[in-house]
């Protein structure tokens, strides 16, 4: 009896939870243009074109970046140096699907504090590094880490493998400090993705040390609207499917009530 119950609540619980844990395709951001930042430090800006809208986001670096590639130029996304293959890339996972698109990217190369602003809520972006083998990030928000070369059957990136760590510091006031470091473990280069989750529309982040240059895009699930719709029904399928599991769950109460 409690097997049939077991089963009956476990093809409920599938209905709803199907396709959850599922790779996404995202949606990354088209960097354009130079520097649009008229005094000494640098801005760069993009576009992402989600399924129903297009984001703007404005990249601000008060202290400079190393080089801004928004066209032509060394594919960095790259498998190593001999092309794509995204079912073993460092930059995609059981969670993303497509590594970044394009040779696009924004290298750093000095310490200091910068963010990534969208003109609307985006929903859990998707963050991918270049060689962050000098440096390391300190986000302002917590993140998991999806995905490394050389690491779970993943190629090494354009520059090589290597390991990263993730630490929390605890910085006193309820305000914590979520770190990504290079480990030195398996390589000193490492290329990866990580992803934070929710909806938002800025991201801070600080790098630790200047470094000759390391480089990242960023991606998204897709916009708040889209991924986290408010009035969002079960499908009139969906809920035939839970009266009939609930009508199930009810007779077989009444039976053993009987028994």
């Amino acid at each position: 009896m409690k097997t049939l119950k077991m089963k009956i609540l476990a093809a409920v619980f599938s209905t709803f939870t199907t396709g959850v844990v599922s790779a996404a395709p995202i949606f990354w951001t088209d960097w354009t243009g130079g520097d649009t930042d008229a005094g000494a430090g640098f801005q760069g800006q993009g576009t992402i074109t989600t399924t129903t809208s297009t984001v703007q986001v404005t990249y601000t670096n008060a202290n400079g970046i190393g080089f801004y590639q928004s066209s032509g130029g060394t594919d960095f996304w790259q498998n190593g140096r001999i092309g794509r293959d995204d079912t073993v890339s460092p930059y995609t996972s059981t969670t993303v699907d497509n590594s970044p698109t394009g040779t696009d990217i924004v290298a750093l190369s000095r310490a200091g504090t910068q963010a990534l602003h969208f003109s609307e809520a985006i929903a859990n972006p998707v963050f991918s590094f270049v060689s962050l083998n000098g440096n390391g990030y300190a986000f302002d928000r917590d993140f998991e880490l999806l995905s490394v070369g050389g690491v779970d059957g993943n190629a090494c990136g354009y520059w090589g493998c290597g390991g990263v760590t993730k630490v929390v510091v605890d910085l006193g006031g309820g305000n914590f400090e979520y770190q990504l470091n290079s480990s030195n473990v398996g390589g000193t280069e490492p290329h990866g993705s990580l992803r934070f989750t929710g909806a938002f529309d800025t991201v801070t982040w600080r790098s630790s040390s200047n470094e000759f240059w390391n480089g990242f895009t960023v991606g998204v699930q897709g916009t708040a609207i889209e991924v986290f719709p408010t009035n969002q029904a079960p499908e009139p399928a969906t809920l035939a499917l839970l009266g009939i599991g609930l009508f199930g769950l009810s007779t077989l109460r009444r039976r053993s009530k009987v028994i």
